[in-house]
């Protein structure tokens, strides 16, 4: 539980720091302006992808809930977050590594999309047997069923008074 907790944190500061990082290795490792001036650019692109993902991971209750992230989800944030690492590293010797960590991140992308609507279905299943339930008046089960019972409202008619017809 504590590995993806901190997963839950390193998420939304991901969002700055490896934009960052992009930049300072650009101009650490490489070959010259350009380089640098193109990791500014991957690193806006990068910093959006990150928070896009973090957010569709955040959206689903349980990751609130709990704070903390599914193991999943900490498997595909270690291999994006590391990739983007290593590219910091890189910009000389593995070209490549940006497509590798553009074709990553929009796998995550969609790997976020499919956890959120999944969760979304489940809430919704049970949202459905609650509704159900209640409207045939049976017994709930024990995870859905209220704490307290909810408050009645009476209303009399006033009797007709049958000399008026009234």
């Amino acid at each position: 539980m504590f590995v993806r907790r901190v997963f839950f944190y390193w998420q939304f500061i991901a969002v700055l720091v490896l934009p960052a990082w992009l930049l300072v290795g650009a101009s650490l490792y490489g070959t010259g302006g350009w380089d640098v001036v193109g990791s500014f650019f991957s690193g806006l692109i990068v910093g959006f992808g990150l928070l896009v993902v973090s957010l569709l991971f955040f959206a689903r209750k349980e990751v609130r809930t709990t704070r903390a992230v599914s193991w999943a989800d900490v498997g595909f944030l270690t291999l994006w977050h590391g990739l983007i690492v290593a590219m910091g590293f890189s910009y000389t010797w593995a070209p490549g590594l940006a497509a590798l960590v553009i074709l990553v991140g929009l796998g995550v992308f969609w790997f976020a999309i499919w956890e959120l609507v999944v969760a979304a279905r489940k809430s919704m299943q049970a949202m459905m047997i609650l509704v159900d339930e209640t409207a045939r008046g049976g017994v709930l089960p024990a995870d859905l069923s209220p704490t307290e019972e909810p408050p009645v409202i009476v209303v009399r008619e006033k009797p007709r008074n049958p000399d008026t017809g009234s």
